[in-house]
């Protein structure tokens, strides 16, 4: 499987602007720009997608290892939080914090923090990021 993203550019990157198409369209032609990156412009930003990636893969990731474990949530809530830090003379993403707030029927808290911490290290997204990642997951009633 193989998905695509582009990206357009156009000026110098403190004012310059661009736009962010997927291969779903589902992003078409959304700007980015250093204003909605480091400041409160709207548009996108690489570190803003990285995190919903993060937080959509990992969610998935606990749906499926819950549904090998015989049990389905009722709902699953997660928030990636991912920091962008000074590097040398550049930047770099250098955390990713995850906060899961689960429901689901018939699981301690045991096997959920089990199975949470298994789809935080096997998520696609999680093996592919160079920075540290956290977890915070608790049951709710």
């Amino acid at each position: 499987m193989i998905r695509k993203a582009n990206a357009v550019w156009r000026g110098t990157g403190r004012d310059g602007t661009g736009d962010l198409t997927t291969q779903s369209t589902v992003l078409n032609a959304t700007p980015y720009s250093f204003k909605t990156r480091f400041e409160d412009q709207p548009g996108t930003n690489p570190e803003e997608l990285i995190a919903a990636a993060h937080a959509g893969c990992f969610t998935m990731a606990v749906a499926f290892a819950l549904q090998q474990a015989g049990l389905t949530a009722l709902e699953l809530r997660t928030e990636a939080q991912v920091s962008l830090d000074p590097d040398g003379a550049g930047f770099k993403i250098s955390k990713s914090a995850l906060t899961l707030r689960a429901k689901i029927p018939g699981v301690d808290d045991a096997k959920f923090q089990e199975i949470a911490r298994g789809a935080e290290q096997n998520c696609p997204v999680s093996k592919v990021l160079n920075a540290e990642i956290t977890l915070d997951a608790q049951l709710e009633a």
